[in-house]
């Protein structure tokens, strides 16, 4: 079994920053994807940000060249840093991760966190 906590939300002015960490429990066989998916209220859940087997990560477009994705050597703790975030950014923020399918990353992960809420205010 495998849990995620997530931490580090909060309510921040625009054009401010947060960051995001996900400290992961348990045991996943590797290699695993981790990501970062939000949902707004009344709207789907969307990928921010992930990191696949090989190490590449991939942004939304509205969050390129705003936010970082990380993680800890040991793969135990994922971080998303958001800088310039925008009223659009708010969301509840979930941390993931999965077991590849056929060598990719899925599209809906195995595991998933409680959330951790950002608001953003103009």
């Amino acid at each position: 079994q495998v849990a995620l906590v997530e931490s580090g939300g909060g309510s921040v002015q625009a054009g401010g920053s947060l960051r995001l960490s996900c400290a992961a429990f348990g045991y996943i066989s590797r290699p695993y994807c981790m990501g970062w998916f939000r949902q707004a209220p009344g709207k789907e859940r969307e990928g921010v940000a992930t990191i696949d087997i090989d190490g590449s990560t991939h942004y939304a477009d509205s969050v390129k060249g705003r936010f970082t994705i990380s993680q800890t050597n040991n793969k135990n703790t994922l971080y998303l840093q958001m800088n310039n975030l925008k009223p659009g950014d708010t969301a509840m923020y979930y941390c993931a991760t999965s077991t590849p399918r056929f060598g990719n990353c899925p599209q809906n992960y195995d595991y998933w966190g409680q959330g951790t809420q950002v608001t953003v205010s103009s």
